[in-house]
């Protein structure tokens, strides 16, 4: 299939396609006679892959960790588990973080009547250091 046909039965765009080339996500396919790269299947397969994993909070670099353990015949699941559980790690942190800056700003929200002129607004005071 055309690089147009794969973008559509993977549900990207072209461009997502030629840019998971120039990031190695996929190989470049060879090239036709007529200069058309064709590829397989197999492509749809793995940006479907990438999107999932996207989803699931994946960075680009770690699907591309993810998709090497799947080719490498001496890995095994204990590897993928592991790099799950860092991504769970992460998470959590960030949970953290989300929550202290929800309770910051609700603090913020609550100085504020929202009535008034802003250049008296103390949520911008306080983003301004003031």
């Amino acid at each position: 299939m055309t690089r147009g046909q794969l973008a559509t039965a993977a549900g990207v765009s072209s461009e997502t396609v030629r840019f998971y080339e120039q990031k190695a996500l996929i190989p470049k396919p060879e090239r036709t006679a007529s200069g058309y790269r064709k590829y397989s299947d197999e492509f749809v397969v793995r940006i479907r892959f990438i999107k999932r994993s996207q989803a699931l909070g994946f960075t680009l670099k770690e699907i591309l960790e993810l998709l090497s353990l799947r080719l490498e015949p001496d890995s095994d699941r204990a590897d993928v588990r592991r790099q799950v559980n860092e991504k769970i790690a992460e998470i959590d942190r960030k949970m953290v973080d989300l929550k202290r800056i929800k309770t910051a700003l609700s603090e913020l929200v609550s100085c504020c009547s929202g009535r008034g002129p802003t250049r008296e607004c103390p949520i911008l005071d306080f983003m301004e250091g003031q």
